[in-house]
């Protein structure tokens, strides 16, 4: 059985790719190693758990998973904020990958109202 893939999914996988990319530029250009750690793990993270979420076991746990990959991506944002700030990232490369994790935020946060209104009383 063929499962549907999700914008969300989409949007997610391609970001993490992104991340390492960008990871792998800061270390190895700007050798940058303690932000960029930091960074690989909360932004790939985000995608792995919404890969995960498609395996819940409920709709509180679904509600769950969607919630976790919500704090990663939050933290996300703040990691970017911390690399532009400090010079790592130009404004350009700043605000490109700030706008896709800002755009994973807004989906993950409209997904969970959403599934709260339905499923919770």
């Amino acid at each position: 059985m063929k499962r549907e893939r999700s914008i969300l999914l989409d949007k997610a996988e391609a970001f993490a790719g992104r991340i390492v990319k960008m990871y792998k530029y800061l270390t190895s250009q700007k050798q940058e190693f303690v932000i960029s750690k930091q960074i690989l793990r909360s932004g790939t993270s985000i995608g792995a758990n919404v890969t995960e979420s498609r395996n819940a076991q409920s709709t509180a746990d679904f509600i769950h998973k969607l919630s976790i990959a919500l704090k990663e991506a939050d933290e996300t944002l703040f990691w970017i904020k911390n690399l532009h700030e400090g010079g790592y990232l130009n404004e350009k490369e700043f605000q490109s990958i700030y706008q896709d994790a800002d755009e994973l935020v807004k989906i993950l946060v409209s997904s969970i109202k959403t599934l709260k209104r339905r499923y919770t009383t």
